[in-house]
């Protein structure tokens, strides 16, 4: 039955306050014993870029073409970790992001910089093929506002030195050099452009300043290893030196300053289907040089190590939902931007429901809403009241990204309903659709789905419940895989999709979301 708006007003504030109405914990990185393991997050959160402001740390990560995007997680000892906002409420600015045009997969919002100065955050970000935008707030959630400059830099890394200059560290051309845009005091425009550093297939390039030496990290992507280089001089001589790769520990970071003046490094590893995920390690310093890791295993990201802080609690992003909130939660992101008039939480209070949008797949279908996986092996499940699905209708649950595996409801004739499996693969060709099970009638109207990962194995496997005890699988296994050249560039994300080839579709209201770890033996 609904919710009372009491307890729906009640259910919100909890949301809000704790980060979530369940926990799912699949991963926990802070092991309640003082340490840590790698990765702080075992999902798809790359590009990281993380900064110290007093006792506070955000986290900044790429978001491509979900929508809200360009992800900021807060923490307050590197490893436990929250989403406190989405800098972009709507992706604005190309057609493309609303699906149109065969949308803008792998491309959108990626690589941010994130900085404070002056009792202001700076963000800055080039949306692909694109100019770039310098965001700006007093406060970290928001409101953001943001200036364009007159140019495109590739991969910016934002850096305001001693003196207040800001610099944009960009590698132009994505040749491996390395150019400084001087900016203005407000940054919102480029003064000067200056070329300082070489270093073929250098890029996702990052800037610090350390006891008079500037120090500049770059990602050599064709290696999947990073490098780090000195000087005395914005403008070089540069001296470089191998640091870390995707053996030991990653391929694209930099660093942050601790408050009793240590340094940690934070990376991002690329791990297959689940994505590209952070690392966090104690850094440590020889003839000025910083190293990972600990003098006994240098250059090396520890699996396990001391939290950097003590005493703070455990936390992580939310991920179950009851949808008794307001609005949705930050941890769900529509696959480009949506039609807002073909969702809502307030037709039915306490269900999400999903209006069929015109589509012949679920590639091209609007209003597809994901959320990140959890690794390493997961398990989600959907609630879902198929009363409202019409004639030609495609809702359901799965999984979103390379494969888009759905165990969706089918809608018939005369009011006929029937489960189908079916997966979708991007490839350079377009998306490819094969039917696993054509047709499962069905007669009951709330049903349970459930999708389960098993991202060491590479694979999925569906099951479907009338009870939410008794399971049945079906449609045997699918592929998992990440795919920067023809998926989205992401890890596989979980998905709720409604579509309707004629455009004249009913509705599928969803009452939960669970994710929870994949039980032994599943």
């Amino acid at each position: 039955m609904p919710r009372s708006p009491a307890l729906r007003a009640g259910l919100a504030m909890a949301a809000l306050a704790l980060g979530s109405t369940l926990s799912a914990q699949v991963w926990r990185s802070d092991q309640g014993d003082g340490t840590y393991r790698n990765p702080v997050l075992f999902a798809d959160y790359p590009d990281p870029d993380i900064i110290r402001v007093g006792e506070d740390f955000y986290f900044v990560t790429t978001t491509f073409a979900n929508a809200p995007g360009v992800t900021i997680l807060h923490s307050r000892d590197l490893v436990n970790w929250r989403i406190v906002t989405h800098v972009v409420d709507r992706l604005d600015g190309d057609p493309r992001y609303d699906l149109k045009n065969g949308g803008d997969y792998r491309h959108g919002f990626y690589a941010a910089s994130l900085r404070f100065h002056e009792g202001l955050f700076y963000l800055a970000v080039t949306p692909v093929g694109h100019k770039t935008r310098i965001y700006r707030s007093a406060k970290i959630d928001g409101p953001w506002t943001y200036k364009e400059l007159d140019r495109e830099a590739f991969d910016p890394a934002l850096f305001i030195d001693g003196d207040g200059t800001a610099y944009l560290g960009t590698s132009i051309g994505t040749d491996g050099t390395v150019t400084l845009l001087t900016l203005n005091k407000d940054l919102s425009a480029v003064t000067a452009v200056r070329k300082t550093y070489y270093n073929k297939g250098a890029e996702g390039s990052k800037i610090i300043r350390h006891k008079g030496w500037y120090y500049l990290f770059n990602s050599i992507p064709g290696k999947l290893a990073m490098t780090v280089s000195r000087s005395r001089s914005l403008w070089g001589p540069w001296e470089t030196k191998a640091s870390i790769d995707d053996t030991t520990g990653g391929h694209q970071g930099a660093m942050v300053d601790m408050p009793d003046g240590s340094w940690y490094g934070f990376v991002m590893v690329d791990k297959g289907a689940i994505g590209r995920m952070t690392n966090i390690s104690p850094i440590f310093w020889k003839d000025d040089w910083p190293y990972w890791g600990t003098p006994d295993k240098p250059d090396h990201v520890p699996d396990r190590s001391r939290k950097p802080i003590q005493g703070h609690p455990f936390v992580e992003p939310p991920s179950s939902d009851d949808f008794s909130a307001s609005q949705l939660g930050l941890q769900w992101q529509w696959n480009h931007n949506p039609d807002d008039s073909k969702w809502s939480l307030t037709q039915r209070p306490g269900f999400l429901r999903l209006h069929a949008t015109q589509a012949d797949g679920i590639w091209s279908a609007r209003n597809t809403l994901t959320q990140k996986t959890q690794g390493p092996r997961m398990r989600g499940v959907v609630k879902i009241d198929t009363s409202g699905i019409k004639a030609g209708d495609l809702c359901g649950f799965g999984s979103f990204g390379k494969y888009n595996a759905q165990l969706a409801v089918a809608g018939g004739a005369k009011g006929a309903q029937a489960l189908r499996v079916q997966l979708t693969e991007s490839t350079t060709n377009g998306p490819r659709t094969q039917v696993i099970v054509p047709s499962q009638p069905i007669k009951a109207r709330t049903l349970w789905l459930r999708t389960d990962m098993d991202f060491d194995a590479k694979q999925g496997r569906f099951a479907y419940s009338m009870d939410n005890r008794r399971w049945t699988d079906i449609g045997g296994t699918f592929p998992l895989a990440f795919d920067w050249r023809t998926g989205t560039f992401q890890g596989q994300q979980i998905a709720l999709s409604c579509y309707n080839p004629t455009g004249r579709g009913g509705y599928l209201d969803v009452d939960d979301f669970t994710l929870s770890p994949l039980p032994a033996g599943s």
